[in-house]
């Protein structure tokens, strides 16, 4: 059996995929916090940021297409893995019951976290295309205000006095053109979440992915071996401690913008 073919037919060969595939997208998730944090330097700062990601033309395209590639093999592995363990709990075994101890219990937590991945997958895999739609796409009619399109959103990329600051002071509305000046991303953002019920569905989404981080992140590890007994509750203490930052970091901006901090 070819080695593609073990990867991909096999159920060891699909925990591989969906471990790699889940580091890769982890470390995009890092990443993008990390960028979305620059919003807290200033409208210089993340605009200048998202101006040198847009700069990038062809790699910016490179990274798009890998990062989808990933969200594929991963949804794909999860589906499959899904189906494998619904299909194998059908068999009933006869045999003595574990005591519930602390150990039992986290097993027991560790497999209801596991079944209902797949759900909070497809959750977040649905709010990431909304969100793609309402800062990527810049479709209007769902970001919540009236007669606000961000297309119409960009800064001049060059000071010239008080009046015009290089990524800060606003293109007159229809002057800019997307891929030839410099979006405004501190304004989608901060209009964006002005909005709070599209604040708290974000919120409520990031959440669903940090849980679903913190259960992927221990099995990743578990599937390419690394994980054992001896090196369990560190892995596991990783594990929540980075989903409970990540979720920190993410949520920092939509509150930020919903309390005033950032407008």
């Amino acid at each position: 059996m070819s080695l593609a073919s073990n990867i991909f037919k096999t159920s060891l060969g699909r925990k591989y995929l969906m471990a790699l595939s889940g580091a890769g997208l982890f470390g995009f998730v890092v990443v993008h916090m990390l960028g979305n944090l620059t919003i807290f330097a200033g409208p210089a700062a993340i605009n200048q940021y998202a101006a040198k990601l847009h700069s990038l033309g062809p790699l910016l395209w490179i990274a798009r297409l890998s990062l989808l590639g990933m969200v594929g093999i991963h949804i794909w592995a999860a589906i499959k893995l899904s189906s494998e363990n619904k299909r194998a709990r059908k068999f009933q075994y006869e045999g003595t019951i574990a005591p519930v101890d602390s150990h039992r219990k986290s097993e027991i937590i560790s497999r209801y976290a596991a079944r209902t991945m797949i759900y909070s997958g497809l959750i977040i895999a649905a709010f990431a295309f909304y969100h793609l739609a309402h800062y990527t796409w810049k479709v209007p009619q769902i970001n919540g205000l009236n007669n606000t399109d961000f297309e119409t959103f960009y800064v001049h990329e060059v000071n010239a006095g008080e009046k015009q600051i290089a990524y800060t002071t606003a293109l007159p509305e229809g002057v800019g053109k997307e891929g030839e000046n410099a979006v405004d991303v501190y304004r989608m953002v901060t209009s964006g979440f002005g909005v709070w019920w599209i604040s708290i569905f974000y919120i409520i989404s990031v959440g669903l992915l940090c849980i679903h981080l913190s259960h992927g992140l221990s099995a990743m590890f578990q599937s390419i071996g690394i994980k054992s007994k001896a090196s369990q509750k560190l892995i596991n203490r990783f594990a929540l401690t980075a989903a409970l930052l990540l979720f920190a970091g993410y949520i920092s901006v939509p509150i930020s913008v919903l309390f005033g901090f950032l407008k």
